[in-house]
């Protein structure tokens, strides 16, 4: 006990102390330590904080966010002694009487942690039972921590580890729970809250209709409650409804509008955001079903179907959401992380036009008209922030006519307006306009010769403003730029220069550090520069020095607080960021100003080398440079290594794996002196369970560069990299019962995979190597059948896979051409490739097909020459499976094999 009151003392010493204490007894007697700290937590003479810190060291004891930590955690709970478990279990149970709250809560996040290791291996099978056993018995303090237990638990643990009869009586008491018949808010609110945890437990729940007539009812009445938090609560479950069982809420559609409508319009501000998340929610929904459909139905493809719950209630929707923009905050402007009524029904209504398009333009309109120009700065900002909430969504017809009214007035009101709230919102509605409404794709350009000028003119005067104001302004003139890409000869070139000097005098203002507005700065120099046209192509070279000079200044401060350092160190990274896109810019101009850029490039390495962000500038100048970056390597080589090593901020791992890729791109055979080194702590990477699992995919695809770089130089690398990529491709085919998140993760898996054999197989083609690739081609076969019955690859997975098979036919060629025709389904994913609307994934596979005919083409000649002896029903067979062989090859084939005409034969076959 006094340790764990010691480890929370003010004075340091005796803190560190009591740490350095708990630590060796942990060390020590692990079980001991966790029977100890159980024992604190459930006896309630002891202090409430020695409780609360026992309760934390011991759910701390649990988890972790580290995947690998967490691993480790969860085998050290399972090897402990079953009867040390036991008594840790009961004493945690034992804690949900006490009647103290902070000793309860804690145990119940305990036993949900415990809990989340145990079901899932058919443990505690008792645990939901006991607690659930005298719920209606126990007084309200009990009730209340069961249930919240119960909440965490659903949390914790994933429904297919619980029965369905448990699943069934957890709901039950937590809709018995959240009652209004209840007397105690407290036991209602842990109700509420627990269905909210318990809502994915209850698909077949919601499936049944007077179960889930019963759940909506209970949550709607608690929406209603006295007490905020339960209000609160309440409208949270709405919301996690709306997403979880969309489908389902028709019948219940027109009571939540009111109830909602009632809530914005009357409640305190937290039950009235959870109100309108609710619609932003059911917008979320609709537009996925949009977009995956593309709105057809008349053809049932959607297992769910789009109930248009929003174009249903716009006519009442829309008036409630345009009300909440008028309930702005004084100085919602100057905080970064603001969030009020007025900023989410703004954002609502804005989904509300992607989910509608056109229909809401008529409803907004005239609100937008009548506030506009009204004295009450609210009503202005309203107005032109409804105004810019709808640009995405409606068709550019009937927004353009709209927008070229506007413009002239907006450019006006974004210098001219008093108010910095709604200066502010201008410059970001602008933005908008130019993101959505301006661009190569636009029949009629609202940007033209006649109003270029001043729009620049008034952008660039704006970003002197304000900081608020100033960084939505750099946002307007990042878009602007944007829409000019791809556009031939620029009406921006003649103001490239005024542009760059008011960007860069906007990084040197003293309050650039406020509302990211130096970041907006070199985000916009950055667009301006990457959609610039060749005729500024030489004022873009004259950026190069005055970067670096900006970058070097960073060396030169030495003493600095730590919140100074870091601000130094975003600062290195947007300049490292910029001297990237400068790089990129004039590695892809004319030769003369690629020369000239060439004189600073061992200037800017020298630079580079000082900064470990630089890494992604590093790979753009590799590129720039070609095989003279080999000049770089001795020196370079020691922080590509670090970056490869640096485990706890996986990102830079993951950006130092692409670097490796584009130096190999840069150099080709001139990086096999490195390849031993990046390959040995590559496959280091691919075997530990500390690095995120988000590398891993790049890193396979970065086996594939190596191996097209250095050709057959590789095959000293096969032995390693073949079975690691043979343990990723079983890995990634037990996807059944997936969720979303790990769906995406396994396509760049798959891809990552893919690429590295196409990789593989393109630097060994032509080489006399090739044979040692023909044991692996039968099990990346089965991996390309596998992918392809799964039927969940996306796009680019669809399209890389039939690139390598195509890899594959044409590296190993005769030696393919059995191998494929034995392929359970190389035919089918084959045809469905060639039918694809996607141009890239056809291209590829009629590439597939050519190397695939002359694969097949080449075994059937390479068989009649060695005379191998096959029965004639084999070759037919073996030929069948492939849609491009004809009967014509087939005879000729008996004929090489047989010694005899094939005619007879083939017939009766």
């Amino acid at each position: 006990t006094q340790i764990l009151l010691s480890a929370q003392a003010v004075d340091g010493s005796v803190r560190k102390h009591a740490e350095e204490s708990l630590k060796q007894f942990q060390e020590q007697n692990p079980s001991g330590f966790l029977l100890s700290l159980s024992g604190e937590l459930a006896n309630d003479e002891k202090p409430v904080d020695s409780r609360k810190l026992a309760g934390l060291i011991l759910k701390n004891a649990l988890d972790a966010k580290e995947q690998h930590r967490r691993y480790e955690l969860i085998q050290r709970w399972l090897s402990l002694d079953v009867g040390v478990k036991a008594q840790i279990k009961e004493y945690l149970l034992q804690t949900l009487t006490s009647t103290v709250y902070e000793a309860r809560s804690t145990a119940s996040q305990v036993i949900a942690k415990v809990a989340g290791i145990e079901l899932p291996q058919k443990q505690w099978p008792e645990l939901i039972e006991s607690l659930l056993s005298s719920i209606h018995q126990v007084p309200p303090h009990v009730k209340q921590a069961t249930l919240e237990t119960l909440g965490y638990l659903c949390e914790e643990v994933s429904p297919d580890a619980v029965e369905q009869d448990h699943v069934n009586k957890i709901l039950t008491a937590v809709v018995q729970g959240m009652n209004a018949t209840e007397a105690s808010n407290d036991v209602r609110l842990a109700a509420t809250r627990a269905l909210y945890n318990a809502l994915g437990f209850a698909q077949a729940n919601f499936s049944n209709d007077m179960e889930r007539d019963y759940i909506m009812r209970v949550v709607c009445e608690a929406t209603l409650s006295q007490d905020i938090k339960i209000r609160q609560a309440a409208f949270e479950c709405l919301v996690s409804i709306s997403s979880s069982y969309y489908e389902k809420l028709g019948p219940y559609m027109q009571d939540i509008f009111n109830i909602t409508a009632k809530a914005v319009k009357e409640d305190e501000e937290p039950v009235a955001l959870q109100a309108i998340e609710f619609w932003s929610s059911i917008c979320d929904e609709e537009i996925d079903i949009l977009e995956e459909y593309g709105g057809d139905f008349s053809t049932a493809v959607s297992d769910i179907p789009c109930f248009y719950f929003i174009k249903q209630a716009l006519p009442a929707l829309v008036p409630m959401l345009l009300e909440t923009l008028l309930k702005q905050e004084e100085d919602q402007d100057q905080d970064e992380g603001a969030w009020n009524l007025a900023m989410a029904g703004g954002t609502c209504l804005g989904l509300v036009a992607r989910t509608v398009g056109n229909d809401i333009v008529p409803l907004v309109m005239p609100f937008i008209e009548e506030n506009i120009t009204k004295p009450d700065w609210r009503q202005r900002e309203a107005a032109t922030y409804a105004f810019g909430s709808i640009l995405e969504g409606p068709s550019p017809n009937q927004l353009v006519p709209l927008v070229n009214v506007a413009l002239n007035f907006m450019l006006t009101a974004l210098t001219k307006d008093p108010n910095s709230h709604v200066k502010d919102t201008t410059a970001w509605t602008l933005g908008r306009i130019f993101e959505f409404l301006h661009g190569s794709t636009m029949e009629t350009p609202i940007i033209t010769s006649a109003n270029c000028q001043q729009i620049i003119t008034v952008l660039l005067q704006s970003m002197k403003d304000a900081p608020n104001v100033a960084e939505k302004s750099c946002g307007a003139l990042y878009f602007l730029a944007q829409g000019f890409e791809d556009m031939g000869p620029s009406p921006l070139t003649p103001f490239f220069q005024e542009i760059v000097q008011s960007l860069l005098t906007v990084t040197h203002r003293e309050d650039a550090g406020e509302s990211r507005l130096r970041t907006a700065a070199y985000e916009t120099l950055n667009e301006v520069v990457r959609c610039s046209t060749d005729e500024t192509v030489s004022m873009v070279l004259q950026l190069v020095p005055i970067i670096m000079m900006e970058l070097h200044k960073t060396l030169e401060e030495q003493k600095l607080s730590s919140d100074e350092r870091e601000k130094q160190n975003d600062l290195q990274g947007l300049l490292c960021g910029c001297l990237q896109v400068i790089i990129q810019k004039l590695a892809a101009s004319a030769d003369a100003t690629k020369y000239a850029f060439m004189h600073y490039t061992d200037q800017i390495m020298s630079l580079f080398l000082r900064f470990m962000k630089a890494m992604l500038a590093i790979g753009a100048l590799a590129y720039a440079t070609g095989p003279d970056f080999v000049k770089y390597m001795p020196d370079f080589y020691k922080y590509l290594e670090m970056g490869l090593q640096n485990f706890e901020e996986y990102q830079v791992c993951a950006v130092t794996v692409g670097v490796v890729g584009d130096i190999c791109r840069a150099l080709d055979e001139k990086v096999l002196p490195w390849c031993d080194g990046i390959m040995t702590q590559l496959l280091k990477d691919l075997s530990s369970n500390q690095l995120h699992r988000s590398v891993k995919p790049p890193i396979f695809s970065c086996f594939g560069d190596i191996s097209l770089a250095i050709g057959e130089n590789f095959e000293k690398y096969l032995m390693y990299a073949m079975p690691m990529l043979q343990s990723a491709a079983e890995l990634s085919s037990h996807t059944s019962g997936a969720d979303d998140e790990m769906i995406e993760y396994t396509n760049l898996l798959r891809n990552g995979i893919l690429e590295a054999y196409s990789g593989i197989f393109q630097g060994f083609k032509n080489s006399p190597k090739t044979q040692l690739l023909i044991p692996y081609a039968p099990h990346i076969l089965q991996f390309l059948d596998l992918i392809y019955m799964e039927k969940d690859m996306d796009e680019v997975v669809m399209k890389t896979a039939i690139g390598v098979l195509g890899d594959l036919a044409d590296t190993l060629g005769s030696n393919a051409g059995s191998l494929i025709q034995q392929s359970l389904s190389s035919k089918d994913f084959l045809n469905e490739c060639l039918s694809s609307d996607d141009h890239l994934i056809k291209e590829s596979a009629e590439w597939a097909k050519l190397a695939i005919s002359r694969a097949i083409s080449k075994s059937v000649h390479a068989y009649g020459r060695v005379g191998v002896r096959f029965k004639v029903q084999d070759c037919i067979q073996r030929l069948g499976r492939v849609g491009s062989v004809r009967s014509g090859q087939v005879k000729l084939v008996c004929t090489c094999f047989m010694g005899v005409s094939g005619d007879h034969l083939v017939t009766r076959n």
